[in-house]
Formats: C-alpha cells, structure tokens, sequence
C-alpha cells in the first residue's frame, strides 16, 4: 500500500467572501442538500399512502422512486454540461426553481403517471446541483479548508436520512402525502433566498466544457471514481439487508430496527462533518483508513450482530468511517480537475448511486444463493479490499503524474496558497 501523504487543497477559485459569509454560504447550499436528500428518500415511506390516495398497486406506485433514479442518472451529466455556460449563482437558482415547481407537480399530481413525470423532473437537478454545489463550497472556503466546506455540504444529505425521511413520513401519515412535497418545495425557496443572498455574483469559478471534459483523459480521475464504485458497494451490500440481519441475529424488530438505522444514520452526520476537516489534512489517510476500517468492522459485525448493543455501536462506527471518506474523494477528483470541477464532481455521486445499486444487487445474490444473513458483510469486506486495491493503484499513478511534488504532497502554487491566512470580504 502507498504510504500516507499529506495532501492540502489546492488553491480553488477565490469568491472573495469572509469566514461568517462562508459558513452561511456552505449553509445555505446544505440546506439544499437536505432538501434533495429529503425529497430523494421520502418516497419510500409514503409509497403506501401515496398508492391508496391515487388507486393503484404499491408495485405501480414505486415507479415513482424508479423515475427519480432515472432522473438522477439522466440530469446529472446533462445539466452539468449544459451550467458550464454560465457562472455558479445563476445555475444553482435555476436548479432551485427546477426542484421547487417539480416537489409542487408531485404534490398536485392527479394521478401515478404524472406524479412519475414530476419525480423525473425533480431528479434531474440532484447530482448537478451537487456537483456545482461542491465547487462553489469549494470556491468559498478558507485556505486549507476546502474538504470541511464539502463536509458540511454533504452533512445536508446525511442530516436528511436522520431529520428529514421520518419527518416526512410522519407528516404525510397525519395530514396526507401531498403536504410534504410542498414542505419540501419550501425548503427549495428557502435555499434560493440563501442562494441569492449570500453566494457571490463573481464568475471566477465559470469554466467551459471542454475544460470540464478535459480532466476525464486523466487516467487517476477514473481510477478514484471506480474506487468509489467499488470501495462504497461494501456499505451498499449491507445496508440493503441490514433489516433481515438483524432481526435474524439480534431479535430487534419494529421500532427496534428503526432505531438502529437512526443509529446508522447519526454515524453518517458525523463522518461526513469529521472526515471533511481530517481530509483538509490528510486526504490519503481518510480515504485508506475509511477502506480498511469498512472491511474490520464488517468483519467484525458478524459477531456483534448476535447482540444489540454491540451490533448497534458497530454501526454506528461503520456510518462515521464510511461516510467519512465521502469528501476526501470529492475533493480529491475536484483537485485533480484543476479548474472547475462541477462535472467531476456529479460523475463522483453517479459513482456513489453506481455504488449503491452494485452492493444492493450483490448482496441480494448471496441471499438468494442461501448463504445467509452474514453473507452480505462478507462480500463487503471483499468490495471494501478491492477498493483498497484500485485506491493504491490510483495513488501511483496520480504520483507518477506528478513527478516533481514534495513528500508532503503538496504542488507548489498550494504552498503559495496555503499561505493565505486572511480571505478578502468583498462585497456581493
């Protein structure tokens, strides 16, 4: 394995914005997030209300989620490349405005098929708002903080799985399920009074396509990206069946299992927020210890799954380690676009849905082979190793790259950087 580097951020696009400004910059655009993230996973716990109120089976109701993935997968690319005509603000306002008349087509929905056309639209903001979310993050952050700034960011998506989905599916279960697609849209306008407000107007981060495009020839870009796709499959595989494994193996049902993901899901809000702040400092070694924590602790949940306790702490531990290598590779593929960075950034959470759909299928493989409950954890900690693989793979060529960085990892216009203490608050 390749030893730890340091591996400070790289001097991004200065919006010339304060420490109080980009704090409630990043906030304003995690507001977003939790907004898409709410909007995103909602639907699965008002799936049962949303096919009594409309007439149809919960099978034809789920469509709904399916044409959300589709969207996802559709918009994020598309818009991406079609933003880099124009600076940040205007393109994170218009994909508000996209989210927010989308959640109001989903809550006035007369029937199943228009509500799947209005998730359709939803969707196709979700990874390219994050993708130039992330720059703008980015973009703002003080020097050497880089990374918090996507951590925070990414908090939003994380804090929507704990806060948002049950409060969703509580709203929806007292006063109906179209009141929460307009809370949600509210939420929307909430983000684009923020945007607007307190995101710089400055074009410093605008960058065309083709230099978009250029950082994919990069061979270390595609190799982090499959490290993505394979090293997060390993939370995927078990996630998906974590509901059977432990009613199997610990007797928790019902509000026992409930439980246990809001466990799980605080795991997440916390990696996500810590592994931000250790990656301004030590990208490679978040990104090494998360892979090699992931394959142990799977392991050992095997064990601590025959009792509550242990199999709760176990999560919660593997929530923090796998979420928090989330912004380390954010940052790094942004890094490695050099300017820009707003559709690597998207094809980095394509990944993380490409993740997501490769875990989900190869634990269900093993179920169905009648392995066994603990099954999944094994083939995670296999997804976990190989992740580990290709990450050293990744972390040699993106040396070789780079003949003439320090031991520190550090390029030299990042030490000129780096040593920036003071940002410029300039006026909006």
């Amino acid at each position: 394995m390749t030893g730890h580097v340091r591996t400070p951020t790289p001097p991004a696009p200065d919006l010339g914005v304060g420490r109080r400004a980009a704090a409630l910059t990043v906030t304003a655009l995690a507001v977003g997030g939790f907004a898409i993230g709410t909007a995103e996973f909602m639907m699965m716990g008002l799936l049962p209300l949303v096919a009594a109120d409309l007439g149809v089976s919960v099978p034809v109701a789920s469509s709904a989620i399916t044409a959300y993935a589709v969207g996802v997968v559709v918009g994020a690319p598309t818009l991406t490349a079609l933003a880099t005509r124009w600076s940040p603000r205007p393109v994170l306002l218009g994909m508000t405005a996209l989210f927010l008349v989308g959640n109001v087509l989903c809550a006035v929905a007369p029937d199943a098929t228009a509500l799947v056309a209005a998730r359709f639209v939803t969707a196709l903001v979700h990874g390219a708002y994050f993708g130039v979310a992330t720059v703008v993050a980015r973009s703002v952050a003080l020097p050497g903080r880089a990374a918090s700034a996507v951590g925070t960011l990414m908090a939003g998506l994380a804090i929507a799985n704990v806060v948002g989905v049950p409060a969703a599916t509580a709203l929806g279960q007292a006063v109906g399920w179209r009141v929460p697609f307009l809370v949600v849209a509210g939420l929307g306008a909430l983000t684009a009074l923020g945007i607007t407000v307190l995101v710089p107007r400055s074009t410093a981060a605008r960058v065309g396509l083709r230099a978009e495009l250029a950082v994919f020839r990069q061979p270390s870009v595609w190799l982090f990206l499959a490290v993505v796709m394979t090293g997060f499959s390993a939370l995927f595989a078990v996630h998906s069946f974590v509901a059977p494994l432990l009613e199997e193996r610990t007797g928790l049902t019902g509000g026992g299992l409930a439980w246990a993901l809001v466990v799980f899901g605080v795991g997440t809000v916390v990696g996500t927020v810590l592994g931000g702040r250790l990656a301004d400092r030590r990208s490679t070694l978040v990104m090494v210890g998360s892979l090699t924590s992931t394959a142990v602790l799977l392991a050992v949940l095997v064990l601590a799954s025959t009792w509550a306790p242990t199999a709760l702490a176990t999560l919660f531990a593997l929530g923090v380690v796998t979420f928090g290598a989330g912004p380390a590779f954010q940052d790094r593929v942004i890094r490695l676009a050099g300017r820009g960075g707003s559709l690597v950034s998207a094809a980095t959470h394509g990944a993380f849905n490409l993740a997501n759909a490769i875990g989900a299928v190869l634990g269900a493989l093993v179920l169905q082979a009648g392995l066994g409950v603990t099954a999944p954890l094994w083939v995670g900690v296999g997804a976990s190793l190989t992740g580990l693989a290709v990450l050293s793979v990744a972390l040699r060529v993106e040396r070789r790259r780079r003949p003439g960085t320090p031991a520190t990892g550090e390029l030299p216009q990042q030490r000129a950087s780096s040593s920036r203490t003071t940002p410029v608050t300039a006026g909006r």
